[in-house]
């Protein structure tokens, strides 16, 4: 019973969030302050998630001692004798006093007995300082620092003040709306006459805003997750639907990479156009070498010869300035970070298209083996798990017994998101108690089963955020960011995401804590017994304009738009305006499947051949390295004599450049009298001449008809 489970869950905590920015950021390429700031805004996040039950156990803990010290009857003190004399009372008022002082220890040691103590129990003080830091840490992070930062990145100035200037200029409207909203709230604050404005007043008006604001992002989020989460684990046991949704997939993908290339070139172009203007002596040489830094290496090396020579600037030439530059710096920035987030997606739907057609041949098929159709996916991270995970059982786990898995799983997040709804519709009913995670959480009180309650508060907690994060990324808001494993994630995408994150989890928390009970403006009850993690930020109040009728439209918002997500009401109305989306029964649907297969195909033929070409390549190295060394050990005169006429190979040619360099040349006029069809004959001066084919009644000798070779 000490400080070790906080100290356990901090570290643990710390652990996550490193090694979750390490899977998915480059922290070689990325900045410093970008990786610390993503860093700090993810640990905060989780830490509020993992912390907060702790948090929870020990209020309940706390109010089991109110509710015990409070039933506990303790006798009134005897009045102290007046007569100093009577040594006989005083002695008597003594003996009283220290009975009371034994029986009030009793009862403190019964009152403890009965509660117990969470292993958990840290002091009063240790929580409120913690969530002081992790709140005010987040919020600055999320409202200042990383808007900025988003901008930063994409900016195309060379210098820093330049950087902030532009970034600043381009959050102007982002931070007037939130002003805009706080001026008004303000306003109102104002004009009610039993309101005094103070410095604890704007902290509270700010606080209010925030979690107004996260929870209305969070009932549109909560009400797609919580019925795609189950759907997508039960379409995860259709091999087919599967393979079909990826095909369409990676036929979507295929037009938006082709333009995403197309505009990528057309940088390029007028990169290159920009760069030959630019000589060695140029002012703004410096500046161009930033910007060819983010062009691929090929458009480079076409660019380094050009620009060494010296400038004429005698010579006439186009005006350039620097903002011609940053312009074109952005752009660069801009189309190659959509042609990487389209390669990483081209790639990742690949491998997921060729390991469901894997499973599903697998399945057809009557060997009980498991045959990669890629021999690079049978690789293991550790060389003892292929004596374990053998053919069989890999056959057995992914044609026979995942299937079942994902259905049984799917079958109990339905059953978690229906308690959700369910209590997200009821919580604000106090008599009787409707929301099932109250129920549950106050049975574990009675019984003062504090593991029970920290595990499904960190559950409960776990699940709203992963089906609120999960449509963060399947949505990705207009596809403008991406999360991919693998250190594929941009620092852009990197940013989004934890910003969302110090967005999200406080009023998400603030919403749990309603579900439970535990929130004193839910349950109107003055003598209950707050968290720590209430009193540092708030209720789960909404602004005063809006609070009216809160408790009506929020449960709507969350049943309408499970019951729309549900029925695919939103891809059914893209896909009707022009937005092709998966619908089974459409014919558009179908031709884009078809599609997405005949590039599955053609990327495997592709690979295949290049697979070919490695290994070729790679015999042909071996064969003549082994050969060198024989020719290094007895060399010979016919050996000597070929090196000297050998050409060495150029690092661009491959087999078929280089069997055409070394084929021997063909003459002319013979390769010509070939395709009309003669055989050779000796003419005496040693021209090989050969009949034609044309009858010898129309041409007498043989001979072909005039004027064919008559340039010969």
């Amino acid at each position: 019973m000490s400080a070790g489970p906080l100290v356990i869950e901090i570290i643990f905590t710390f652990i996550v969030a490193a090694f979750l920015l390490h899977r998915y950021g480059n922290l070689k390429r990325q900045h410093v302050l970008v990786t610390a700031a993503c860093f700090f805004a993810w640990y905060f996040s989780l830490m509020i998630i993992f912390i907060l039950p702790l948090d929870v156990s020990l209020t309940f803990y706390r109010q089991c001692l109110n509710d015990n010290a409070a039933r506990t009857t303790v006798a009134p003190l005897a009045t102290t004798p007046t007569n100093e004399n009577n040594t006989h009372g005083i002695s008597a008022w003594a003996d009283q006093s220290l009975h009371k002082v034994d029986r009030d220890l009793l009862n403190l040691s019964a009152v403890g007995t009965t509660c117990g103590k969470p292993r958990s129990y840290v002091s009063k003080q240790v929580l409120p300082v913690l969530w002081r830091i992790i709140y005010w840490t987040s919020q600055v992070l999320t409202w200042l620092i990383m808007p900025m930062m988003q901008s930063y990145v994409k900016t195309g100035d060379f210098t820093v003040p330049g950087k902030i200037k532009s970034a600043l200029i381009e959050n102007a409207m982002f931070y007037g709306t939130y002003l805009l909203i706080f001026g008004i709230c303000l306003i109102y604050v104002a004009a009610r006459p039993d309101i005094d404005i103070d410095g604890e007043k704007l902290k509270i008006i700010g606080v209010t805003a925030s979690n107004t604001w996260g929870l209305f992002v969070l009932v549109l989020m909560l009400g797609y997750g919580l019925v795609d989460v189950p759907r997508t684990l039960w379409n995860w046991s259709k091999t087919e639907y599967m393979l079909s949704n990826t095909y369409f997939k990676i036929a979507k993908l295929s037009t938006e990479k082709t333009e995403a290339e197309e505009a990528l070139e057309d940088v390029l172009e007028e990169t290159r156009r920009v760069a030959e203007k630019i000589r060695y002596n140029h002012p703004l040489r410096k500046n161009m070498d930033v910007v060819l830094a983010k062009c691929p290496e090929s458009t480079r090396q076409s660019l380094r010869g050009k620009m060494d020579d010296f400038e004429d600037f005698n010579q006439p030439a186009d005006a350039l300035c620097e903002s011609t530059l940053v312009n074109i710096h952005k752009k660069v920035i801009r189309r190659s970070f959509i042609k990487q987030r389209t390669s990483i997606q081209w790639a990742n739907l690949m491998n997921t298209a060729v390991q469901w057609e894997d499973v599903l041949s697998n399945t057809q098929s009557p060997e009980r083996v498991y045959r990669h159709s890629d021999p690079k996916q049978a690789i293991f991270l550790f060389p003892w798990w292929k004596t374990v995970y053998t053919p069989a059982v890999e056959w057995h786990w992914k044609c026979l017994v995942r299937p079942y898995v994902y259905m049984a799983g799917a079958g109990i997040l339905t059953i978690m998101s229906f308690m959700v709804v369910w209590s997200e519709c009821l919580f604000f009913i106090k008599e009787p108690v409707l929301s099932l995670f109250a129920v549950f959480i106050n049975l574990a009180r009675e019984n003062y089963d504090y593991a029970y309650i920290e595990l499904a508060s960190i559950l409960t907690i776990a699940y709203l955020c992963f089906c609120a994060y999960f449509s963060v990324f399947k949505i990705r808001i207009l596809n403008l960011y991406y999360i991919a494993p693998h250190h594929q994630t941009n620092e852009h995408s990197l940013i989004f995401i934890g910003a969302m994150l110090c967005r999200l989890t406080p009023p998400m928390c603030l919403n749990f804590l309603g579900l439970i009970h535990l929130d004193s403006h839910i349950v109107q009850d003055k003598h209950i017994e707050e968290t720590s993690y209430t009193q540092i930020m708030g209720h789960m109040d909404v602004i005063a304009i809006i609070a009216n009728g809160f408790n009506i439209y929020f449960p709507i918002l969350i049943v309408l738009l499970c019951i729309c997500t549900y029925f695919s009401l939103g891809s059914r109305l893209l896909h009707a305006v022009g937005f092709q989306q998966f619908i089974g029964d459409d014919d558009m649907t179908q031709e884009l499947i078809d599609e997405g297969r005949e590039l599955v195909a053609r990327e495997k033929r592709r690979q295949e051949r290049r697979a070919d070409g490695e290994a070729r390549r790679k015999n042909w190295t071996e064969r003549f390295n082994d050969e060198s060394s024989r020719r290094n050990e007895v060399p010979l005169a016919s050996d000597r004599r070929a090196e000297r006429y050998t050409v060495p190979r150029s690092p661009d040619e491959d087999d078929r450049s280089e069997l055409l360099r070394q084929a021997e040349p063909i003459d002319f006029r013979e390769d010509l009298v070939d395709s009309l069809g003669g055989v050779s004959r000796d003419n005496g001066d040693g021209y090989q001449s050969r009949p034609s084919r044309f009858p010898s009644t129309s041409r007498p000798g043989n001979r072909p008809p005039k004027g064919i070779f008559d340039d010969v």
